[in-house]
């Protein structure tokens, strides 16, 4: 196992991995991180963190890949009890069959179980679903202080609450369990309408987001004038007849590494006007297969590669509801100005159910990601203009994939980040977390 990056391969620290395959392995690899004087480190899963939260500061993690067998299942409840290694990909190959499904999903399955508890991720259901955290029953981690210990919404309550979305930093996850959902087909109904600009995705939003579990919508962060903000708005339900099927394994492969980002004004803004204009028609309704729907950027596998070897960096931000509109028109604006951002920007409506996590990230309200190439003048002038627009309105970054958030800016987004501070394995610490406390 070579050295290890996170997904948008800045800040480029790599990792040297110390493989663990069993629990025993866990207690010893951080012994040994420790004894040898390399300082904390960090659990490691696939390294889908975007920024800096999953690089130790030492530059010494637990790869924890190896940890993904299933301890116990029951079928009848679709309650699953995994080590944290366990993806979500595989997980679904294991419980869709049985008629199971993930409560919620991000938008890859490449992700461990430990990771997606670790971020409290969301997905396109979070106004009905809420985030990852809400269904996880009990989690098994260890810490170098206390050994292995238990905890869950009735268990050590406020352990469980910091380990949910606390970035790995109370101890490593050993196992999850999680109670799944019913599903009797593996595919969605799925609507897609082209939308003029943010008006009418509002209109949209308020119309589908109480009949349909799954909403999000692309944007043309590109676009400007009469034509700001337009795109198109995904909405879409489980099928309720018809036959379960996995999804076929494979893809595309970004084979080489450019020396240079593929990502530019003129690439963006002719993939934005073709895939904008790709549906003909205002409203298309169609049965699709829970892959594409939920996983489109899984089947180019490597798709980070197209940045180029500088990288990139993600901006996720959420306004809270009652600012929303304007925060977030302010930031395309800003935006579109720059004339910079990425193929896929992603525009969804939060809903108002609470995060267990002390760090978790949504909130009722609006989020909006989406990526820009690495180049350090650039985006440091454009994000300071759009961290004033969001922090003004109360709003905040996402950790999992930030890599430029001020300590000021974090603090007054987590204000409960002394409470993690006080229960942070002493062993654990990311550069992240080092960043925005110190």
């Amino acid at each position: 196992m070579g050295q290890l990056l996170s997904w948008g391969r800045y800040p480029r620290h790599p990792q040297i991995p110390h493989p663990a395959r069993w629990p025993e392995d866990v207690s010893q690899g951080l012994a040994a991180i420790a004894t040898v004087g390399h300082g904390a480190a960090l659990a490691f899963g696939c390294g889908r963190s975007y920024g800096d939260s999953c690089l130790a500061e030492s530059g010494h993690v637990l790869a924890m890949q190896n940890m993904d067998r299933v301890l116990a299942a029951d079928w009848e409840t679709g309650v699953v009890l995994a080590q944290a290694g366990l993806t979500l990909a595989e997980l679904i190959r294991i419980a869709l069959p049985r008629g199971w499904f993930l409560p919620v999903t991000p938008g890859t399955k490449f992700v461990t179980l430990g990771g997606a508890v670790a971020n409290d991720v969301h997905g396109k259901n979070h106004h009905v679903m809420g985030t990852f955290g809400r269904h996880v029953r009990h989690l098994e981690i260890y810490r170098s202080d206390e050994g292995v210990t238990q905890c869950s919404p009735s268990q050590k309550p406020d352990l469980f609450a910091a380990t949910v979305g606390g970035l790995g930093l109370t101890g490593v996850i050993l196992a999850v369990e999680l109670e799944l959902r019913r599903v009797v087909s593996s595919e969605i109904e799925q609507r897609s309408i082209r939308f003029g600009g943010f008006d009418e995705f509002f209109e949209l939003s308020q119309t589908y987001d109480t009949s349909h579990e799954y909403t999000v919508a692309w944007i043309d962060c590109l676009a400007s004038g009469k034509q700001a903000g337009r795109g198109r708005y995904i909405a879409g339900n489980h099928v309720q007849n018809g036959f379960i099927e996995l999804a076929p394994p494979g893809g595309l492969h970004m084979a080489i590494d450019p020396p240079f980002s593929l990502v530019n004004s003129f690439s963006l803004r002719v993939f934005n006007t073709l895939y904008y204009h790709r549906q003909s028609r205002k409203e298309v309704a169609s049965r699709v297969g829970y892959d594409p729907f939920f996983y489109p950027l899984d089947r180019l596998q490597q798709w980070n590669r197209i940045y180029g070897r500088a990288g990139f960096q993600q901006y996720q931000c959420v306004a809270p509801q009652q600012h929303g509109r304007e925060v977030i028109r302010d930031v395309i604006h800003q935006i579109s100005k720059s004339g910079t951002g990425s193929f896929l920007a992603v525009l969804k409506q939060c809903g108002d159910l609470a995060s267990p996590g002390m760090l978790s990230f949504p909130m009722h309200g609006i989020t909006l990601a989406l990526d820009f190439p690495q180049r350090d003048q650039v985006n440091e002038r454009l994000f300071q203009k759009l961290d004033a627009l969001v922090h003004e309105a109360g709003g905040r970054l996402y950790p999992a994939k930030d890599a430029h958030m001020s300590a000021a800016h974090f603090k007054q987004a987590y204000p409960q980040w002394e409470r993690i501070e006080t229960l942070r394995d002493p062993q654990l610490l990311s550069r992240f977390w080092k960043r925005v406390t110190r």
